[in-house]
């Protein structure tokens, strides 16, 4: 595979990916060849305050495998996953903080897999919130239940 350097490239077509926060760049080097770059918008440094209070640079690939691992193959596609990041991070980063709990970022987690897929989000749940027993999946099931009824009846 042939390395190529991006700074002896040049575009030859830009446009912004559906995400908005993404740009597809079509380039060429000198000798003719065409790639394709995608760039993304650097966000700020962001700290992630752990449990046992140690703090990490928010790393989306972080988020993401953890994601990718609870909903297993309960999304259609991997597009629908990854939107749901991008609605997650935009949700970490509107707080407005320069650091953020892991139990704030695992709550938007849950809140998102909850209007997504019920079985990833009782996957995900039974890691989060630490489940033991058989009874901690019947209590977050009948919460869900309660919402969900909740929600119809409106």
């Amino acid at each position: 595979m042939t390395q190529i350097r991006i700074g002896d490239s040049r575009v030859i077509e830009s446009r912004e990916v559906s995400d908005g926060v993404t740009i597809r760049r079509r380039r060429e080097t000198p000798d003719g060849k065409r790639f394709t770059t995608y760039e993304r918008i650097e966000k700020p440094n962001l700290a992630v305050i752990k449990s046992d209070n140690v703090r990490e640079l928010f790393d989306r690939e972080k988020l993401s495998i953890a994601i990718k691992r609870s909903v297993g193959k309960f999304f259609s596609s991997e597009v629908a996953v990854e939107e749901m990041i991008d609605e997650i991070e935009d949700a970490i980063y509107a707080l407005g903080e320069n650091e953020v709990t892991s139990k704030q970022i695992g709550d938007e987690v849950l809140e998102q897999l909850a209007t997504r897929n019920q079985v990833a989000y009782v996957r995900f749940a039974s890691v989060y919130l630490k489940f033991k027993t058989l009874d901690d999946f019947v209590k977050i099931l009948d919460q869900r239940q309660k919402i969900n009824e909740e929600k119809r009846v409106q």
